[in-house]
C-alpha cells in the first residue's frame, strides 16, 4: 500500500487518525506501532517479519552497547550489529546483482519496500548510541515505532532517533500542527500524482524507444520529463511524510530544498535528499577522515561516498557509474573554478553546468543498462535526418504542456517568494481561512480523480 492510492487515502490513514485521537495518550505509541507493521504486512505479507527481526536484533545490540559502554566490547556489539543489518540489506538488495556478475542464475529475491530506509536508521540509532549514551531506548516499542513509522517507511525521509525521540516519548499533538501536516500531505500528493505520473508517461515513452530509432528531439523532451518527475516523486512522497508525521505529532526535518536551482554539485546535495547525504557525511565520510587526512585522501573518500550512494540506490551497474558521475564532478568542483569575473554570467553559467550534469547523470539513472543509457547520451547531441518515426510533439498535449511548465515554475523557490509575499496581502490575510480549505479541497478533487483512473505504477522507484 502507497500513500498515493484510495486504499490509503479515504480508508486506512482516515480510520488511524480517527483512532489515535480517541485512545489515551499512554496507547498511542502501542497503537501507531501496531499500525506500522500492518501497513508494511499489507503491501509486504511475510516479509514483515524482516522488519519485526531488524527491530529485536537492534533493541537488543542497543543494550549490549550501552551496557558494556566503557570497555571494548561496546565496539564489538556495535560492528556486529551493523554486519548484521548490512548482511540483510545486502541479501535481499544485491545477492542477485551479485550472481549475475558471475553467470550464476539463481531464484529472484524479493526486495522489501523500504528495507534501505529502516536498515540505515537502525545503524544511525546504534552508532548514535555508541557515540551518546542517553539516546539508548530501553523501551523496545518505542526503538519499534522509530524503526517502523509508516509515515517515513516507503520512500524515507532517513530519520535519526535524535531528532525524534522527544516526539517518541512525549509528543504534543495541536490543531495547528495537524492543519500543517494535512496541507503538506495534499501538496505532496498533487506532486506525485499531478505532476510526476503526467511526466512519467512522457519519460517512460522516450527510454522505451529503441535507442537507435531515439531522435535528438523525443530524447530532450524525455530526459527533461524524467528529471523533473523523479524530483517531483521523491519531494512529493517526503512532503506526504512530513504531513503524515505531524498529523501524528511528528516533526521530521525537511528532505529537499529545491536542489535545480543550485550552482553546483556540492551545492545539489546539499540540496537533494538531504537526509541521506546528511547520513552518509556523518556516519561514513566523517569517520573516514573527511578532509582532514590530506587533498588525497579526502578525493578518495569522497569517491567512496559517492559510490556507496550509488549502489543504495540500486542493484546496477547504471547505479554505480551515476554515484561515480557525481563523484568526479565533486572532485573537479573542488580542484577548479569557472575562469569568469562576471558575477552574473558566471551565476549563469554555474546553474546551465549544474542542470547539464544532473540530466546527464538522470540518464544513467533512469536506463535499463549501459549500453542504452550511453546510446541515449548520444543521441542527446547527435542529430540524425534519418530518425524521422518518433516526433517529440507527438507525444505532448495541452496538458502535459501545462504541467512541464508547472513543474518548472515550482521546481523553483517561486512559490515561496509569492506565499511572502501574499502574508503581507491585506486580502490574503483576511481571507486565509477560506481560500487554504478551498486550495486543498480543489487539490484533494483532483488527486481522487487521478487516483480512481491512475493505473502508474508508484512502486517501481521506491524499492529502496
Amino acid at each position: 500500500m502507497v500513500f498515493s492510492s484510495l486504499l490509503f487515502v479515504f480508508c486506512f490513514l482516515p480510520i488511524v487518525l480517527l483512532l489515535n485521537k480517541v485512545l489515551p495518550r499512554s496507547w498511542r505509541n502501542y497503537f501507531l506501532l501496531i499500525v506500522s507493521l500492518t501497513f508494511y504486512a499489507i503491501g509486504e505479507e511475510e516479509l514483515v517479519l524482516v522488519m519485526i527481526s531488524s527491530i529485536i536484533v537492534n533493541y537488543v545490540a542497543g543494550g549490549l552497547i550501552n551496557r558494556y559502554r566503557d570497555s571494548d566490547k561496546a565496539r564489538y556489539y556495535l560492528g556486529i550489529a551493523i554486519f548484521l543489518n548490512l548482511g540483510v540489506l545486502i541479501y535481499f538488495k544485491y545477492t542477485n546483482f551479485i550472481f549475475d556478475q558471475f553467470a550464476f542464475k539463481i531464484e529472484n529475491i524479493h526486495l522489501p519496500i523500504g528495507i534501505s530506509f529502516f536498515t540505515f536508521q537502525s545503524i544511525s540509532y546504534l552508532i548514535d548510541v555508541y557515540r551518546e549514551p542517553t539516546l539508548y531506548q530501553k523501551n523496545p516499542f518505542k526503538l519499534g515505532l522509530y524503526i517502523s513509522l509508516f509515515p517515513q517507511l516507503i520512500a524515507g525521509p532517513i530519520v535519526r532517533y535524535a531528532d525524534i525521540a522527544k516526539d517518541i516519548s512525549s509528543r504534543t499533538e495541536s490543531a495547528e500542527l495537524f492543519k500543517s501536516g494535512v496541507l503538506r500531505f495534499v501538496t505532496g500528493l498533487a506532486k506525485k500524482l499531478l505532476i510526476a505520473n503526467t511526466l512519467a508517461l512522457i519519460a517512460d515513452t522516450a527510454f522505451y524507444m529503441p535507442a537507435e530509432e531515439l531522435p535528438l528531439s523525443m530524447a530532450w523532451l524525455g530526459i527533461i520529463c524524467y528529471t523533473l518527475q523523479i524530483y517531483f516523486d521523491f519531494s512529493g512522497y517526503s512532503d506526504m511524510a512530513i504531513g503524515l508525521g505531524r498529523m501524528f505529532g511528528f516533526r521530521f526535518l525537511e528532505n529537499f530544498n529545491y536542489p535545480y536551482i543550485s550552482k553546483s554539485i556540492q551545492e545539489f546535495w546539499r540540496r537533494w535528499h538531504i537526509s541521506l547525504s546528511s547520513w552518509f557525511r556523518d556516519y561514513v565520510y566523517i569517520p573516514l577522515g573527511g578532509n582532514r587526512l590530506g587533498e588525497r585522501r579526502t578525493y578518495l573518500n569522497l569517491i567512496g561516498v559517492f559510490l556507496l550512494t550509488g549502489i543504495w540506490h540500486g542493484a546496477s551497474w547504471n547505479f554505480i557509474v551515476w554515484g561515480l558521475w557525481h563523484g568526479a564532478f565533486i572532485l573537479i568542483e573542488k580542484s577548479s573554478s569557472l575562469p569568469i569575473n562576471n558575477a552574473a554570467l558566471k551565476s549563469v553559467l554555474s546553474r546551465v553546468y549544474l542542470l547539464f550534469v544532473v540530466m546527464i547523470g538522470w540518464v544513467f539513472f533512469r536506463a535499463e543498462d549501459l549500453s542504452y543509457a550511453l546510446e541515449y547520451i548520444k543521441h542527446l547531441v547527435w542529430y540524425s535526418s534519418e530518425n524521422t518515426n518518433y516526433y517529440a510533439l507527438y507525444y505532448v498535449n495541452a496538458k502535459s504542456i501545462l504541467v512541464l511548465i508547472l513543474a518548472i515554475i515550482i521546481s523553483t523557490p517561486i512559490k515561496r517568494i509569492l506565499l511572502r509575499k501574499l502574508d503581507s496581502n491585506t486580502f490574503f490575510v483576511n481571507y486565509k481561512a477560506y481560500i487554504l480549505p478551498l486550495y486543498i479541497g480543489v487539490l484533494m478533487m483532483l488527486c481522487t480523480i487521478e487516483m480512481a483512473s491512475n493505473s502508474f505504477n508508484p512502486f517501481i522507484y521506491f524499492r529502496f
